[in-house]
């Protein structure tokens, strides 16, 4: 997208939407692991009440209600509109590398826009379950099926589609090897340590390594490297601040959604640099 008009609208809009898709991964994350319809009427949790339409506007209703649930006056938590804040700024940030800077391998010429429209959704969708993947783990210590596996439909018929529009078929190949190596390699670790990665873990990883791979192999190397280097950094913290023991569970997959990000993000600039640092005289 060259016009700089066009993104800084697309960029706004992108933001907007995402305190929106915010909201609904707030009720995501609360119903999903309860097992409640996502189709079921918001209610306040203390008293039942229904929530009107303003009151569930992002962000504005939380500040407008005071924290509080406008009939029982049961406090909010401010989780709430961090979310909805935390996915508004992700998806800014997709779209602005993804839509306006970032090449994807798309094919050249004026029908580069629809195939890279096609893999910015695919990358906000992977915001989205981040988000929402990342609070259900620290609060329940699971990664749910019901989020998992339809990503691989999702993203895979995403970058299907980018390709049939003019994107690299060599991307969804390499996204596709990319995959199956990282969820062979999660799934060995599990098999050699039954208690220190979930099943979870293992069927996420096919996501983050064909997301990860469709961008190149630095990133693909970089992002399922950053995962077990922030998650053993994490670990060393707590066990160093008496706030966890060896035999302690620590949600993993918060860990691999920001190492991917970390590779999505900075991939190629820091495998560049490690091998400047280390290969060249």
């Amino acid at each position: 997208m060259t016009d700089p008009s066009l993104l800084t609208f697309v960029v706004i809009f992108a933001g907007l939407f995402g305190l929106v898709i915010g909201s609904f991964l707030n009720v995501v994350v609360y119903r999903v692991p309860a097992g409640i319809p996502l189709t079921r009427e918001s209610r306040c949790p203390q008293c039942g009440s229904p929530v009107k339409p303003w009151q569930n506007v992002p962000v504005v209703s939380w500040l407008m209600l005071r924290s509080r649930c406008a009939t029982c006056s049961s406090r909010i938590s401010a989780r709430y509109p961090l979310v909805e804040l935390a996915t508004g700024l992700a998806f800014v940030v997709v779209v602005w590398l993804f839509a306006g800077t970032v090449e994807l391998s798309p094919a050249q010429g004026s029908g580069e826009w629809w195939p890279r429209a096609a893999v910015t959704v695919a990358y906000l969708y992977l915001a989205a379950i981040s988000i929402a993947l990342t609070l259900i783990d620290l609060d329940t210590h699971r990664l749910p099926n019901a989020i998992v596996l339809p990503s691989y439909l999702v993203v895979g018929a995403l970058f299907v589609l980018a390709c049939l529009l003019g994107a690299d078929w060599a991307a969804l190949l390499r996204a596709t090897i990319g995959g199956t190596i990282l969820y062979a390699f999660y799934f060995l670790l599990r098999l050699i340590r039954p208690g220190g990665m979930g099943g979870g873990d293992v069927k996420l990883a096919g996501v983050v390594g064909i997301c990860l791979a469709w961008l190149g192999w630095a990133q693909f190397i970089v992002g399922a490297f950053a995962a077990f280097l922030l998650g053993g950094v994490f670990g060393i913290a707590l066990l160093l601040a008496r706030r966890a023991g060896r035999r302690t569970a620590i949600p993993f997959g918060p860990w691999m959604l920001a190492g991917a990000w970390v590779g999505i993000l900075a991939g190629d600039t820091i495998a560049r640099l490690y091998f400047g640092l280390f290969f060249v005289a």
